[in-house]
């Protein structure tokens, strides 16, 4: 009798994992589907069950993120210290969003090309920034404030991408308390 894999999420959520990570790693060319059921440990035909071509691969990685985006938008709102905090400590590394969406953000990224395939990426993308900007608004109020948090933010986890330093005259911290400075000076 075959023995059956109990351990760890279900194969569909590992295809998924798998997918992510070529992504992250590889970029879309090393994600081929073949690649992505070898890294899975999943059959191609398993990985077919799950995800007839590639487009429904993508289609499945974009409803992740808006899955992910939306967990992540309650959980702005919900964090005791607020949204505000919530987002700039979640853009800086070793603060990602508990429900892994910084992960399948990445991996969304990489296949937003500028090319006709990458337009459901682009459009998920831009529902992840709205979902985030409506949960800043809600507490900031003010929708001008709430856009230069929401890319302060972005700009901590672009610096957090390319490696470059977030340390120097000014920490994410100090970003964090002039903006909290600037929220309620409005007031």
């Amino acid at each position: 009798m075959a023995e059956r894999r109990n351990a760890g999420p279900p194969a569909r959520d590992r295809v998924l994992d798998a997918y992510e990570t070529l992504l992250i790693e590889q970029g879309p060319g090393g994600a081929t589907l073949d690649a992505v059921a070898a890294s899975a440990e999943v059959s191609k035909g398993g990985l077919l069950y799950h995800f007839s071509s590639k487009e429904s691969l993508v289609g499945g990685l974009l409803d992740r993120l808006r899955e992910r985006s939306a967990l992540d938008a309650e959980r702005m709102r919900s964090d005791p210290d607020g949204a505000v905090a919530y987002y700039l400590r979640t853009s800086v590394p070793g603060g990602e969003s508990p429900v892994g969406l910084t992960r399948t953000y990445l991996a969304a990224l990489r296949i937003a090309d500028g090319s006709a395939a990458g337009a459901p990426a682009r459009e998920a993308l831009a529902a992840v920034d709205a979902d985030g900007l409506a949960a800043l608004r809600e507490e900031v109020g003010d929708p001008v404030l709430s856009w230069l948090v929401q890319l302060v933010g972005d700009g901590l986890y672009l610096r957090t991408l390319t490696g470059a330093p977030l340390t120097g005259e000014v920490s994410p911290e100090e970003l964090h308390a002039r903006l909290r400075q600037l929220i309620a000076d409005r007031s």
